[in-house]
């Protein structure tokens, strides 16, 4: 083997490597989110629900044949909630983009991408744990308002709750 095929061998091999330690980096990010989200042991959250295909502390979806430290598991993805309380997160899009409902409603995103994604009210007023494909979150909106919201992973995509009495 001459030197120079050596050397364009040995480069290839080291962006190879610089790829995989890229990729592996960017597995185990939380996505820049706090490790304070929501959640808690047993995956229950503060609105009260507990759902399938989180990951604690905002880590991001769930991964097959991965393990985490702890002693929680991850169970299977539920049917996605369908009426006219519910958001689906499709396409880097929250939709619809605007939500009316009567207070004491309780609302449900569920994120049909392939993408992890948050929901973060503007006004701090609640926030997701990251959800992973098919993975649900909820909440009971206990006053009338309206309330804006991002996924905070991808700031562009945001959407509306407007409570109304």
């Amino acid at each position: 083997m001459t030197p120079t095929r050596s050397r364009r061998r040995a480069a290839v091999a080291v962006t190879v490597a610089a790829a995989a330690l890229l990729t592996a980096s960017a597995c185990s990010s939380n996505g820049g989110g706090k490790a304070t989200d929501n959640a808690a042991p047993g995956f229950t959250f503060a609105s009260g629900t507990a759902t399938p295909g989180m990951v604690p502390d905002g880590a991001g979806p769930a991964m097959p044949g991965m393990t985490t430290s702890g002693a929680a598991t991850t169970a299977p993805a539920a049917a996605a909630p369908a009426g006219p309380n519910a958001v689906t997160i499709d396409n880097f899009a929250f939709g619809p983009s605007t939500l009316t409902v009567k207070v004491g409603t309780t609302v449900t995103w569920t994120n049909h991408d392939e993408e992890p994604h948050t929901v973060v009210a503007d006004d701090g007023s609640f926030r997701s744990p990251t959800l992973g494909n098919n993975a649900t979150y909820t909440f009971t909106f206990s006053k009338a308002g309206s309330f804006a919201y991002v996924c905070s992973i991808h700031p562009f995509m945001h959407a509306t709750v407007v409570v109304t009495q």
